[in-house]
């Protein structure tokens, strides 16, 4: 029998979406249904894999996003403890996280662009356990733990080495669900770093990535050293040596001898984005120039200052301080055949066909949208980017559901009423920014949301806002400097406040 490649699967439809009311709902939705539904949070490698065809049987999605007070990051005694709708902006966003658990700050804001870390959560990463998904070796590093509930069994605690039991295979029973990853806090004589190697400067896969944490001695010596390594091999890779080499010297003395160590720990493999021996050596400097950085203390050297979001407000509760919500919190269960509303550009609009497809789909074909544009479907052009709920989001990777009871913007609607360009559109008129026009709508959505975020931005922040934006041109020059005038104007400043006032957003 011919074994066909995922691209020329046919997917599997989904049938229903259900919006619970709480926890305890998509715990029994979840158990009522067993292995026919899948939790969705973010979405952003679910949806993919569904329509790939690379997991099948699966017809209908329960979606906690919808919920609040499942997006905390919060310290008690000592432990970092993180919700399961905590969202990889969540962790960069967080000054609590930055300074007791670098690593995994660092690993968030490697994946993917803003947008996408906007959905895409940090549990999301761990279940989907691919061994190039950047926060599971952080999370390896700081000596995470994994509690899992079900409703008929309630919860349990996995060590996070435990909780991966093969290639993309995870210790969680369809009936179960990730409801809280925890992890100690670093310290002064506790700390770590990530680094990262990979083919282009955003939005990459990892070649290599490794996490490391050191435990040290009063005196500077090494007590305990953890690395772990990704994309070396089917799942994340610890160096089992790393702490005999280096105790009892400091970690500039033993940083070259640690590094080779992980080098002859490994037996990577080879694929399109790196071959065996390439990845043997890189491992190597990779792991070098961590030890050197925690050696020098300059882990934290390179986090950039204010990372731009692409977000109106901070979603994420912190210490325990929950956001509010409008939403309905009874059960919706959503079928193709159901009306779903939500107030586009403005206006309250209703169309069916929700079920089973995403957000761009819905807006193009139902509601006739068509400014966004569909470029790769997998989350990586920027093209289909709109506001949801005031988040840049990638409509792509989001279920078209979703969209009911929500607030949403479209390119279709950045202009005011009066017909007035936003400064954004009008100086990528102005400045030759529109090219062949392709990705403009989406590079116009992540500049007005940039915008209406943060009115001082450096030209540093705004490539770095618009890194989940390509330009088939690659006129990206142009782009650039036209967003660069356009959103620290006095006028864009005063349209981004008058848009506030038309249509505040929701946490």
């Amino acid at each position: 029998m011919v074994q066909l490649h995922e691209a020329q699967r046919r997917a599997d439809p989904i049938t229903s979406y259900v919006a619970p009311e709480s926890l305890q709902d998509a715990l029994d939705v979840l158990d009522m249904h067993g292995a026919s539904a899948r939790v969705i949070a973010g979405g952003t490698d679910l949806l993919l894999e569904l329509s790939r065809g690379a997991r099948t049987g699966i017809h209908t999605l329960v979606d906690l996003s919808v919920l609040t007070g499942l997006d905390s990051i919060t310290e008690h005694e000592g432990r970092i403890k993180l919700g399961p709708l905590v969202t990889h902006a969540d962790v960069v966003a967080s000054p609590l996280i930055t300074k007791t658990g670098l690593p995994l700050a660092q690993a968030c804001l490697e994946v993917g662009g803003p947008q996408l870390r906007n959905r895409a959560t940090v549990v999301g990463n761990i279940v989907t356990a691919s061994p190039a998904n950047d926060t599971i070796s952080a999370l390896y590093a700081l000596g995470a733990e994994v509690t899992v509930t079900s409703a008929a069994a309630g919860s349990r605690t996995i060590a996070i080495t435990d909780f991966f039991t093969g290639f993309r295979n995870i210790a969680l029973d369809p009936s179960e669900l990730v409801t809280e990853i925890s992890f100690e806090a670093l310290s002064e004589l506790r700390r770590g770093v990530f680094v990262k190697l990979g083919l282009r400067r955003a939005q990459a896969i990892s070649v290599v990535h490794a996490a490391v944490v050191v435990n040290e001695n009063l005196d500077g010596t090494v007590k305990d050293l953890v690395v772990a390594l990704g994309s070396v091999g089917p799942t994340i890779e610890l160096v089992d040596t790393a702490t005999a080499v280096a105790a009892g010297r400091r970690l500039s003395e033993a940083a070259d001898d640690v590094a080779a160590a992980a080098r002859a720990a490994i037996s990577p493999i080879d694929d399109l984005r790196a071959t065996a021996e390439y990845r043997s050596a890189a491992t190597e400097v990779v792991v070098a120039r961590a030890l050197r950085a925690l050696a020098d203390r300059t882990e934290a050297a390179t986090w950039p200052e204010r990372p731009p979001r692409l977000a109106k407000a901070t979603r994420c509760a912190t210490n325990g301080e929950a956001a509010t919500s409008t939403r309905d919190r009874t059960r919706r269960e959503i079928t193709d055949s159901s009306t779903v509303t939500a107030v586009v550009n403005g206006v309250e609009r209703c169309a069916v066909n929700a079920a089973g497809r995403t957000l761009l789909d819905w807006l193009r074909a139902d509601l006739q949208l068509t400014g966004t544009k569909e470029g790769c479907a997998e989350g990586e052009c920027g093209a289909c980017t709109v506001h949801l709920d005031g988040q840049a989001v990638l409509s792509c990777l989001v279920p078209a559901a979703r969209a009911d009871g929500a607030e949403i913007t479209t390119v279709e609607g950045v202009a005011s009423p009066d017909g007035q360009l936003h400064p954004v559109q009008q100086a990528l008129a102005d400045c030759g920014g529109v090219q062949c026009g392709f990705c403009t709508p989406g590079f116009v959505m992540s500049a007005t949301m940039l915008a209406a975020e943060d009115s001082d931005l450096s030209r540093k922040q705004l490539v770095h806002g618009l890194s989940g934006n390509l330009c088939r041109c690659t006129g990206y020059y142009s782009i650039i400097d036209a967003l660069a005038e356009a959103t620290t104007t006095d006028s864009a400043r005063s349209f981004a406040a008058r848009e506030a006032t038309a249509h505040p957003s929701r946490p």
